[in-house]
C-alpha cells in the first residue's frame, strides 16, 4: 500500500497524521525539503503544477520526465532513499490552455496527465474546474465531473501502458482562487459548504463509476477544499477551526475521509497542526519557502557588501537588482497582481507574500548572480555577520549543525518553514535546525 493510501485509512481510523506537499521547482527549496525528510526519516512528496511543468516544457523549461529527474538528482545528492520520495502533479487540466475551446484544451489536458502518468508521477489532482473559452460564464458541476473523470481515464491508460508500478492515486475537487495564487485580496473568506462537499463527491464517484473507473476511485486520497485559508499581498487568512468544523465532520464518514489544503502559506504553527486534526491532512506550501529563500538571500547581498567594504577582493553580485531586472524585463508573472502606484508596484515585487519572484529564479542572468553570491559567500563567513544578518542561522552555525556558508544560511531558512509543516503532520518533534 502506498504511503499516500496508508494516509487516507489511518485519517479513516482517526485524524491526526499528515503529510507537507512541496510545490516548488526551486533547487534551493528542493534541497531543503529533500535534507528534512532525510533527518526525519520521512517520506517527502513533492508537486509541480500545470502551469509549471507540462508537455510543452511549462514555465521552468521542464515536461514531466524532465523534471522527475531532477528532483531525483537532487535526492541523490541529499542521501534520500528513493523509496521514500512521492511525486505529484497539482491541478492537472485545462487551465494552461483554458483560452482555447473546450475541445482543444480537454485534448492538451489529457495529454498533460497522460505525460505525468507515463514519467512515474504517483499523486495525480485533477482539475478541470476552471472554464474554458467556449464555455458558458458559470461551468455546471456536472460537467466538471465528466471531464475530471474523462482525466482520469486517461491517467489510467497511462498507467496500463506504462506497465509497471504502483497504479495512480488521486485528488479531486478544487478551491479559490486557480492555480498560482490569489489575484485580489479576499474579505469574508469562508470555508466551503458541506453541501457542495456531498455534491462533489456525489456527482464524481457517479462519473468514476460511468466511465469504468470504480478501482481508480478506490483510489482516490483527498478532496481539495477552502478551509477558510489564504494569503495576499500583505494578509493572511488564518485558520478558524470553529468556522471549519461543519466542513470537518462532512468528510469524516465517507471516502476519501480526509482534504487537501492548498494557500497553507504563512498559517502559524499551532494553525497548521489544527488543519491536519481537523481532517486537512495534506498540507500545500509553496510561496512562503520562496519568500523565505528570497529573504535569505536579500540579507545575504548585504552581508556580501559588509565583507567587501572590509576586504575589496571580496565581489557582491547585485543580485535584487538583477531579480528586479528580469521581472520588469518580463512583466506577465506579476503584472496582474501588483497594484497601485509605481512605488507601491516595486515594493512588492521585492516583498509581497504571494511572492511573484519566484518565476524568476531560473533566468539566466538571476540564476548567474546567485551563484556568484552563493561563490563570494563560500565562507567560513564570520560570526559576527551571521548574527547581523541571518540571526536565526547564528544559534544552528553556532552548535556545528550547519556550515557558515551562504548556501548553507539559505538551505536552513527553508528548513525553518518545513520544519513547522513537519511537526504540525507529526513527522518531527520539533522545528528542523538542520542543513547542509
Amino acid at each position: 500500500m502506498s504511503e499516500l493510501l496508508r494516509l487516507r485509512e489511518d485519517c479513516r481510523a482517526a485524524a491526526g497524521r499528515g503529510i507537507y506537499s512541496v510545490c516548488s521547482a526551486h533547487p534551493v527549496v528542493l534541497r531543503a525539503a529533500l535534507d528534512q525528510a532525510r533527518e526525519d526519516a520521512s517520506p517527502v512528496l513533492i508537486e509541480a503544477t500545470c502551469n509549471q511543468v507540462n508537455q510543452a516544457g511549462g514555465y521552468t523549461g521542464m515536461t514531466p520526465a524532465d523534471f522527475k529527474a531532477f528532483v531525483e538528482t537532487l535526492a541523490r545528492e541529499a542521501g534520500l532513499p528513493g523509496d521514500r520520495l512521492i511525486l505529484g502533479g497539482d491541478h492537472l487540466g485545462p487551465n494552461p490552455w483554458r483560452n482555447q475551446p473546450a475541445a482543444a484544451a480537454m485534448a492538451q489536458a489529457e495529454a498533460l496527465v497522460d505525460a505525468y502518468v507515463s514519467a512515474g508521477f504517483h499523486k495525480i489532482h485533477l482539475d478541470a474546474s476552471m472554464r474554458c473559452a467556449d464555455d458558458p460564464a458559470v461551468l455546471p458541476d456536472a460537467v466538471i465531473a465528466e471531464r475530471a473523470g474523462r482525466l482520469c481515464l486517461r491517467a489510467e491508460q497511462a498507467h496500463g501502458r506504462r506497465g509497471g508500478g504502483p497504479p495512480p492515486v488521486y485528488v479531486i475537487g478544487t478551491e479559490v482562487p486557480m492555480p498560482g495564487g490569489a489575484v485580489e485580496e479576499e474579505a469574508g473568506l469562508r470555508p466551503t459548504a458541506p453541501s457542495d462537499v456531498a455534491r462533489t463527491l456525489d456527482l464524481s464517484q457517479a462519473t468514476f463509476a460511468r466511465l469504468g473507473l470504480e478501482s481508480a476511485w478506490e483510489r482516490v486520497v483527498a478532496l481539495v477544499v477552502q478551509p477558510g485559508v489564504e494569503f495576499g499581498e500583505a494578509s493572511v487568512h488564518d485558520y478558524d477551526r470553529g468556522a471549519a468544523a461543519p466542513l470537518t465532520g462532512a468528510i469524516a464518514r465517507r471516502l476519501p475521509w480526509m482534504y487537501e489544503a492548498h494557500s497553507t502559506d504563512y498559517q502559524s504553527p499551532a494553525a497548521l497542526r489544527q488543519l491536519v486534526e481537523d481532517r486537512f491532512a495534506i498540507l500545500k506550501v509553496g510561496p512562503w519557502l520562496t519568500f523565505a529563500f528570497r529573504e535569505a538571500v536579500f540579507s545575504l547581498e548585504q552581508l556580501a557588501r559588509e565583507l567587501q567594504g572590509r576586504n575589496p577582493r571580496y565581489s557582491c553580485p547585485p543580485l535584487a537588482a538583477t531579480l528586479e531586472a528580469a521581472m520588469l524585463r518580463e512583466p506577465g508573472h506579476w503584472q496582474d497582481h501588483h497594484h497601485g502606484t509605481a512605488g507601491e508596484q516595486a515594493f512588492a515585487r521585492r516583498f509581497s507574500l504571494s511572492d511573484r519572484s519566484r518565476y524568476y529564479w531560473g533566468d539566466p542572468a538571476v540564476r548567474e548572480a546567485l551563484e556568484a553570491l552563493f561563490r563570494t559567500l563560500e565562507g567560513p563567513l564570520p560570526l559576527e555577520l551571521i548574527s547581523q544578518y541571518r540571526p536565526r542561522e547564528y544559534d544552528a552555525v553556532r552548535a556545528g549543525i550547519i556550515r557558515p556558508s551562504g548556501r548553507a544560511l539559505a538551505i536552513h531558512s527553508v528548513r525553518r518553514v518545513l520544519g513547522h509543516y513537519a511537526a504540525a503532520c507529526g513527522l518531527s518533534m520539533s522545528v528542523a535546525q538542520g542543513g547542509s
